[in-house]
């Protein structure tokens, strides 16, 4: 269940009112006239089931309620009441596969924004990436995987496209970019020093290495774990299920790739270093490919539904 609180001016508190009222899913409506003070108007808090959420904030939407005064809606984990119950019975579909459009796009857009908190750890993934591959140790590249960050802005990308919000797409970008490009040219220094201390050495990056070699080899198999990692956490996201989230970072291949690439690029080798960006590109447009496809998907079935 979710739960609604709103700010209406007075002129619109009826059409909420019925609005809420003919929506089926929607109970537990409280209004308190003249509560509000700051936008000035009356408090309407409602409970709704998340199945039916998405189309009660979009009808609440063309009031131009977000305009005049405010939509909060809050995740409820505890609801005892029968009328809740009912109410989840009545709507539509399943609440798992229910998809709030407006919850993700806000979501996504935080997550899509280029922050020195983003740029850092984006850095730092990068960065014990590369002691990784260095060591050819397999415990730091995963631990690197689950440090980046960069599935937000994936995601943010897919939710843009299929939202027709350019602007969103755009800032995406940007973020996956610039962040991917100076997380990697601070690398390239971050090898120079770890060489200097004699830490890092060419020919550890250049031998035999059994358990990072694959960052710097793409194949189909890489292409292929990336669009089942995109698809699942794509569905992680809409389905409000974040814990799925850790195993699709440490599923592909992105922050490593790119610090392979840096590495290899300090040392002069430009096999590996092509190599790298060729595995970092394909990983990414496999995410982006199956995070569009799977909304589009979730988008048609919701609209089929009964």
């Amino acid at each position: 269940m979710l739960h609604l609180r709103l700010i209406t001016p007075a002129d619109k508190t009826d059409a909420v009112v019925r609005l809420i009222e003919k929506t089926v899913g929607a109970t537990h409506l409280v209004v308190v006239p003249g509560a509000a003070r700051n936008p000035a108007g009356d408090v309407v808090m409602c409970d709704v089931a998340r199945e039916a959420g998405d189309e009660l904030i979009g009808e609440l939407r063309k009031l131009e309620l977000d305009k005049t005064g405010s939509i909060a809606v809050e995740n409820i984990d505890l609801s005892l009441s029968k009328r809740a119950d009912k109410a989840e019975d009545e709507a539509p579909g399943e609440g798992v596969d229910a998809v709030l459009w407006e919850h993700l796009t806000d979501a996504t857009h935080e997550e899509s924004t280029l922050s020195v908190t983003y740029l850092a750890f984006i850095t730092l993934a990068t960065m014990i990436a590369a002691c990784g591959v260095v060591l050819d140790n397999a415990i730091l590249i995963v631990g690197a995987m689950a440090v980046g960050p960069e599935f937000g802005p994936l995601a943010a990308f897919s939710t843009a496209i299929v939202q027709r919000h350019p602007r969103l797409a755009l800032r995406s970008l940007i973020a996956l970019l610039v962040g991917f490009a100076a997380a990697m040219a601070v690398t390239v220094g971050f090898t120079w020093f770890m060489d200097a201390l004699n830490l890092f050495h060419k020919s550890d990056l250049e031998g035999d290495r059994p358990n990072t070699a694959f960052v710097y080899a793409p194949d189909a198999f890489s292409f292929v774990v990336a669009v089942l990692a995109g698809v699942a956490g794509t569905l992680s996201l809409t389905s409000a299920k974040s814990g799925a989230l850790v195993g699709v970072a440490i599923s592909v291949t992105t922050v490593p790739a790119a610090a392979n690439a840096a590495v290899a690029l300090a040392y002069g080798d430009m096999d590996q270093t092509v190599g790298s960006t060729n595995q970092l590109l394909l990983n990414l447009l496999g995410i982006v490919l199956a995070g569009t496809l799977t909304l589009l998907t979730q988008k048609w079935l919701w609209r089929k539904r009964p």
